[in-house]
């Protein structure tokens, strides 16, 4: 996306959209595209064997909702180099989350059309914590 104010549009997205002032962690798409993230995982949790609850479903579901969880916290702290940091442990507890989907596909309990979506969510939201 092209985001200089040069006064020309090279973009082939369409006009640049407006965008609302930022007033709450919530009004954060990187936050919104978490805490999505965190619900699918939920989700998908569910259908996992019981004899997990307090294993590999307990390090998933921790996981993923401490990358919302860090991106409010840090959103909340004075200074931008508070926010840097909590940005990036965000980004730590994503790829500690992508660790467990890794691992429980490859314990059969996700199945590869599962697996493969909600990686690609996760290196989206990745992507844009950087």
């Amino acid at each position: 996306m092209n985001n200089s104010n040069h006064g020309t549009n090279t973009s082939f997205a369409g006009p640049p959209r407006e965008k609302s002032p930022i007033k709450s962690y919530r009004d954060l798409e990187v936050w919104q595209q978490a805490m999505d993230l965190a619900v699918e995982c939920y989700k998908l949790t569910q259908r996992f064997p019981k004899t997990e609850m307090f294993g590999i479903i307990s390090q998933i579901r921790r996981s993923a909702s401490s990358v919302p969880a860090n991106i409010a916290e840090g959103h909340g702290r004075e200074g931008r180099a508070h926010f840097i940091q909590f940005l990036r442990v965000a980004q730590g507890s994503l790829k500690e989350l992508e660790t467990h989907l890794l691992l429980s596909a490859r314990v059969g309990f996700l199945h590869d059309k599962e697996s493969g979506p909600i990686l690609r969510r996760c290196s989206d939201v990745g992507k844009m914590l950087r």
